[in-house]
């Protein structure tokens, strides 16, 4: 395919372009390498009830939302909903791209874009946006589309910035920074594509890059200002380099002094992405040790990373001084005690917070319900599951992503099969994250069987597994003792172009001779690990003493704090 070579070099030729202005910016720094079951869960008229929502990209299996820590202009995000304007299903847009696929055929560059000069479709800025969005997984097309929009004047500052969204991406920061280079020439506006390309360096999991390219700015005559130092701890935090984002803050103290903003940040990204309880107290030490004055944000963040590891004390003492020192406990904090309240057994005292709410004016959200909903699936109380669903559901609240998710754990073959099917009516998926969560789950109770059979149901649903899907199945059927079949899909995962996994290369290499025997004694000591946990001198008995005396003390500590239940 001619085209595969034509669009390298068309990216080479943009850098041996401005290959005098492109050398200072290229940043030479090193990357930075950081039971029992139930049948079905669901009344039967549950998901019928309300109509579907759209699908809404769910990142991890939490039971409420990570906590915004600022309302700062959020330069990245193109995947999020609101960036996506254009109709997918435009006949212009459609026509573009079948000429875009047909480029490959071209032998040159010339003919290529000679080609979509003749095919007479009328260029626009929208439809040069809209074909960079939909090639978004192919950064060549993605690039011929761009640079035959720039041709005709359809490239605005929108769309180039989209072009390097995509491009960093992809890790062509060469090309990218040549775009940048292109826009300043032309005196575009570039200060939101060096943020984009900020976030990108992040996500490439490149801190010292990011860090270069925000002190690059000023090259560009565009001062760093507070905002824009908030968007690079943003970034940092975001994709788990928060030590990084940490040092950051204090290195440049001296030109933006430290304040509560850029500590809720590193906040956040202790309490709500890494969930580090360690790290969340030493920094909020640090802040008060500043001078710098915790605000309601603040402590929406250290509450939700306490209610998340389930230390329901400090939830409930975090809560109580943050209304005596006078801020207003938002949404965010009362679904953070509903969950730990609800994940310590204490489920009347969880509804007694949520009328509390309703009580204030706070509206309940899916989020609340999901806090109660998920933790009730975890110990196994699919009654009262259901119920709260229902009650959900009743007050015009769709189950999301998160609710189904939590069903799922718990579901047997028949049930799972149930829930995937209205996951797809209701528009919701299912996606690869939920597989993987099925898949574990079924290892996790020594059924295999079940396992490989949701396997050939991904198909059904045109989930394509990831290196991540392999490596789960193959790892379970091994721990199963099903050492042929893991080996043959260990020969899958090489001949789909995954590379290979040292682990489970190391996993595969026992014997196969009398594997099916081990594989039936671990299958029954699975089982068996469901039913009684093994501890040293302890005994089902003593664990039960010591949940109850733990149970009376959380609920006198809820007494204590005088919550006003």
């Amino acid at each position: 395919m001619a085209i595969l070579l034509l669009l390298p070099s068309l990216a080479r030729r943009l850098q041996r372009t401005h290959h005098h202005l492109f050398l200072p910016l290229i940043i030479a720094s090193p990357s930075s390498s950081p039971s029992s079951q139930q049948t079905f869960p669901f009344p039967s008229h549950a998901f019928h009830q309300t109509s579907p929502i759209p699908s809404l990209q769910t990142h991890h299996f939490s039971t409420f939302q990570p906590i915004s820590t600022h309302n700062l202009n959020d330069p990245f995000g193109f995947d999020n909903p609101r960036f996506q304007t254009h109709d997918p299903h435009d006949p212009g847009l459609l026509q573009f791209l079948e000429l875009l696929r047909e480029v490959p055929h071209c032998p040159s560059e010339a003919e290529a874009m000679a080609f979509l000069d003749d095919s007479g479709i009328e260029a626009s800025r929208e439809m040069v946006y809209s074909a960079i969005w939909e090639l978004r997984e192919d950064w060549r097309m993605a690039l011929l589309a761009f640079r035959w929009g720039d041709k005709w004047g359809c490239s605005d500052e929108k769309t180039c910035n989209l072009m390097i969204w995509v491009l960093g991406n992809h890790r062509k920061f060469n090309t990218a920074w040549c775009l940048i280079r292109d826009m300043y020439r032309s005196k575009v506006e570039t200060r939101r594509a060096m943020l984009v390309l900020i976030d990108r360096y992040a996500s490439a999991n490149d801190p010292c890059k990011a860090i270069r390219t925000f002190h690059i700015m000023e090259k560009f005559r565009l001062t760093p200002d507070q905002e824009a130092f908030h968007n690079v701890l943003n970034a940092l935090c975001k994709y788990g380099n928060i030590e990084e984002a940490e040092e950051f803050m204090f290195v440049h103290k001296k030109l933006f002094p430290l304040e509560t903003v850029g500590f809720n940040i590193i906040l956040n990204g202790w309490c709500n992405i890494s969930l580090d309880v360690f790290e969340a107290k030493r920094v909020w030490r640090e802040m008060l040790k500043c001078c710098i004055t915790p605000d309601a944000t603040s402590y929406t963040n250290m509450i939700s990373c306490f209610a998340k590891v389930g230390n329901l004390f400090d939830s409930l003492r975090l809560y109580d001084e943050m209304k005596k020192r006078g801020w207003v406990p938002g949404l965010e904090v009362y679904n953070s005690l509903i969950y730990v309240l609800t994940c310590q057994s204490c489920l009347e005292q969880a509804l007694k917070i949520l009328a509390k709410m309703k009580g204030l004016g706070l509206r309940p959200d899916s989020a609340t319900y999901n806090s109660m909903i998920r933790p009730l699936c975890e110990a196994k109380k699919f009654e009262e599951a259901r119920n709260m669903l229902t009650t959900m559901m009743e007050e015009n609240l769709s189950p999301n992503m998160e609710t189904y998710h939590a069903f799922v754990e718990g579901a047997s073959f028949e049930g799972t099969l149930e829930i995937l099917s209205r996951m797809r009516k209701a528009g919701l998926g299912p996606t690869g994250d939920t597989f993987l969560l099925i898949l574990n789950g079924f290892f996790k109770l020594g059924q295999p069987e079940n396992a490989l059979k949701i396997w050939v149901e991904m198909k059904q649903y045109e989930v394509e597994p990831s290196s991540t899907h392999y490596s789960v199945l193959v790892q379970g059927l091994a721990t199963c003792g099903l050492l042929i079949k893991a080996r043959e899909f260990y020969v899958d995962i090489r001949s789909n172009g995954f590379s290979e996994d040292p682990k489970l290369k190391k996993l595969l290499k026992e014997p196969v001779g009398g594997s099916t025997h081990k594989g039936k004694r671990q299958v029954q000591r699975l089982k068996r690990d469901e039913r009684v946990k093994h501890g040293k001198g302890s005994s089902i008995r003593w664990k039960n003493h010591k949940k109850k005396k733990k149970l009376r003390s959380k609920k006198k500590s809820i007494e204590k704090l005088n919550l006003e239940l």
